[in-house]
Parts: structure tokens; sequence; C-alpha cells
């Protein structure tokens, strides 16, 4: 890798301000200065090093973002903040994208990475990988609407597969219902078109899971971290490096 890439992918700064750092002369390769911008660097064996400090090389990036509302899933939008607004400049140079996406109104769990073969892999209607939501219904949800989620509802431009439907509570005197919602598959408003289909509207969504990852309570709205050692591996199937 060249070491002008190297150091403007761990971070430190634009190709423009990682030309000036270089000749410089603060850089080191192997505890030699280094004034050539292009100069090779073996990732495996070679020692770079920043002013004296250590510099490590990681090639992709994993985040869970909770997200919030009003935001939405793009890297760049002419209208709309995006997700990766929201993290900051701080983490451009990781070149960081939603994997998947949520409705501009719905927050919950989003991973964020620069793994392109993983987002393939979670998002692929072959792997069929859980997504899980908490929702808020306008309408009292039936038995009846239970078992035809179960069964997939015609939503006239395909047909969605067998959902998994719980009720966790409902009001009638404000008609509304508390639900979890379980989908193998993600469709552009597709739980919004489902509960749409069986009468009911979707005030409020969250997303809870995707595939192995869980969005735990502590992590609040709005916030962000990276993913443990157990969730890394338990994504190795699906492509994690």
């Amino acid at each position: 890798m060249r070491l002008d890439k190297l150091l403007a992918h761990t971070g430190y700064g634009t190709r423009k301000e990682v030309k000036q750092l270089i000749t410089s002369g603060v850089v080191r390769i192997n505890d030699e200065i280094c004034k050539k911008i292009g100069q090779a660097v073996k990732i495996d064996s070679d020692v770079v090093t920043v002013m004296n400090q250590p510099v490590f090389y990681q090639e992709y990036y994993y985040y869970i973002l909770n997200k919030p509302a009003g935001i939405i899933s793009a890297t760049e939008d002419n209208y709309h903040e995006t997700v990766i607004d929201w993290l900051g400049p701080d983490f451009s140079y990781m070149e960081l994208f939603p994997v998947g996406r949520l409705d501009i109104d719905t927050t919950g769990l989003l991973l964020l990475s620069n793994n392109g073969q993983l987002a393939h892999q979670l998002l692929s209607p072959k792997k069929k990988v859980s997504k899980r939501y908490e929702a808020e219904i306008l309408g009292i949800v039936t038995e009846e609407d239970i078992e035809a989620f179960s069964q997939g509802l015609d939503l006239e431009d395909f047909i969605s597969q067998p959902a998994q439907l719980l009720v966790h509570s409902t009001d009638e005197e404000s008609n509304r219902s508390c639900i979890e919602v379980e989908i193998w598959e993600g469709k552009f408003h597709q739980v919004k078109r489902m509960f749409e289909k069986v009468g009911k509207k979707v005030l409020t969504l969250k997303r809870k899971s995707m595939g192995p990852l869980e969005l735990e309570e502590d992590l609040e709205e709005g916030m962000w971290r990276e993913l443990t050692e157990e969730e890394r591996n338990a994504l190795v199937p699906f492509g994690y490096e």
C-alpha cells in the first residue's frame, strides 16, 4: 500500500494534508525518515510511525448506531442529514455506509461499516437474516392479523415472506397496540405496508435487532459504539474480517 494512502485511511488527514505530513519529515518507516509520498508499505511487516507514534492499519470498521428519527440512511443527501453526517467529520476517512436502511422516521439499530461483502451477505434475501422491530400501531391488532402475517401478505408488487407478529398490549380507549414483529427480508417501507394491508397504521417503529446484533437498552438514541468481540465473532459467517 502507498504511504499516503495508508495515512489517509488511518485518519491522518486528507490526501493533501497527508502529503504535507510526509514531506515535513515526521513520518518514519522501520525507524527511517521517509519523505516519499508514494513509498510502498508492507502492512504486515513494516512499522510506520508519525511523530514517533505507531500507525495501526485497520481495513474494515464496524459500528452500531441507535439511529434517531429525522436522519436518513444514506452516505450523502442534498436535503436531509444522513447517518454519516450524524457521526461527524472525524469518521470520514473510514468511508462507512449504512448496511441496509431505516426510514427517516424509524429509529433503532443500524450497522455502519465499510465492508461491502458483509453488507451483501446480511442484506441478501437468500440469507434470510432476521430483523426485529417494536412498534406502536393505530388500531387493535387481532389474531387474524397475526395469522395473516404468518402466511405472508400480498403487497401487490411482492408477496412478503411469513413474519412473526407478537402483541405486547392493546388499549381499546386510545385504539393503540404495542407490538413486536420479526421479518426475514427488508423491502422498502415493508413493515408499514404490511400493517396498512390489514387496515392499521404504524405510528412509531424501532429496530431492535438485525441478525445476531441486538440493540441494548443502555445505548441511548443517537449514540453509537464499535462492535464487541462477541458480536464480531457472530458476524464471521456473513463475511466479517
